[in-house]
């Protein structure tokens, strides 16, 4: 079986809330979804979501090639862009060709991606992330219902700027999953809004109330030197990776004693997560991919000995998506349909009316200009939005 070709959908998340972090939000909760599909001369399909970036310079190092050499094929289209570098959004573009490579291969195996990996069990622990930051307090109840009752016991919060405001949305986050566990695992997530000194302020100021698992991304993403320094002077882990784009770009971090939870972004595709993890598991660190787009990241989580809980992000699909999979106890429950469990609807995608506002500028993804400048709390985005 070869490669013939490819083709792109572009489908939306409905959250049905405002989401962002301590950087921007969208107050409508729609969020694009880019899907891709790789084609076969054998009338197979995969499937990988996440982006569509530079696909079409990218795609000329799989055509023609046996879908079932994924690593071997994850290192061509490395080798494809080394000239111009495979960093940011290039490398988005690789990860979903990789996502839907590896779909591929497990549908040619008529297993489930989590088999086709080498894992043993099909649950794959995970953790409640709802991108909260600009629900108002009263709605936050509500909002975690699902996770609460599905049997969660660990979540992470997004904030940074407003402490006062920041101490009573943990505490209540806190109690609401006080009925799954007498001590939930509490996330804090900064979105690397801080500098080093305000960082280690602001977490000591917190710790004074909270018992935090981790502290994630406190700094910028490469600041391998202040992100050690963070990690001794708090007592909560310190998470970060999830932007990082290539393993290498993890090797300074690692060598700093950077980081104590190695996180790599869902969105950068199968092949580069297990290679992050296999070297985080050489350092005896746990790993753990952040996003969503579905959770199809879950089959090769539940393929690493060193894998300690996914991202949650929400509990519906993305318009025209569906999935092979059970969120429930906690965690996901993987599926017995072959490949990564993705299933297209591609009319529906097409009848859908389409509303983009993941790139808009006052979003998550647009760094503030004030970021990292800070040395006392700020008023956050949220309030200064007018946000409950």
């Amino acid at each position: 079986m070869k490669i013939t070709g490819f083709r792109t959908l572009m489908t939306e998340q409905h959250w049905g809330r405002p989401i962002g972090d301590v950087n921007g939000f969208i107050r409508d909760g729609i969020t694009e979804v880019p899907v891709v599909i790789i084609e076969t001369d054998g009338g197979l399909e995969g499937i990988g979501v996440g982006s569509h970036a530079d696909i079409d310079r990218v795609f000329p190092a799989l055509e023609g090639q046996d879908p079932r050499a994924t690593f071997a094929l994850y290192d061509r289209m490395l080798a494809h862009v080394f000239k111009s570098g495979h960093s940011g959004a290039t490398f988005g573009g690789i990860g979903t060709l990789d996502m839907a490579l590896w779909d591929l291969k497990a549908k040619m195996a008529d297993e489930p991606l989590w088999r086709t990996l080498g894992a043993r069990d099909r649950f794959v622990p995970g953790y409640a992330s709802a991108l909260e930051i600009a629900v108002g307090d009263d709605a936050l109840e509500a909002l975690y219902a699902g996770w609460v009752d599905r049997g969660f016991t660990g979540v992470k919060v997004k904030g940074g700027l407003d402490f006062d405001r920041d101490v009573a949305r943990l505490t209540t986050i806190r109690d609401i999953f006080r009925a799954n566990s007498a001590r939930p695992a509490l996330m804090f997530d900064a979105n690397e809004s801080w500098s080093r000194k305000q960082a280690i302020r602001y977490i000591s100021g917190l710790e004074e109330t909270f018992d935090l698992t981790w502290v994630e991304e406190p700094l910028r993403r490469w600041d391998a030197e202040g992100l050690a320094m963070v990690g001794r002077s708090v007592r909560a882990a310190i998470a970060t990776g999830e932007n990082l784009t290539g393993l290498e770009q993890f090797k300074h971090l690692l060598d700093a004693s950077a980081v104590d939870v190695v996180q790599a972004g869902s969105v950068w595709g199968i092949t580069h997560f297990l290679r992050v993890a296999t070297v985080a598991h050489s350092r005896d660190l746990p790993v753990s991919p952040v996003g969503y787009n579905t959770n199809p990241m879950a089959h090769a989580a539940a393929s690493m000995p060193n894998h300690l809980s996914i991202e949650i992000q929400s509990l519906t699909y993305p318009v025209g998506l569906a999935v092979d999979q059970t969120i429930a106890d906690g965690g996901v429950v993987l599926g017995d349909q072959p490949g990564n469990g993705l299933l297209v609807d591609e009319a529906v995608i097409a009848s859908a009316p389409t509303r983009l506002t993941w790139s808009d500028p006052a979003g998550p993804h647009v760094r503030p200009h004030r970021a990292g400048l800070r040395l006392v709390p700020e008023e956050s985005a949220a309030n200064s939005a007018g946000m409950p």
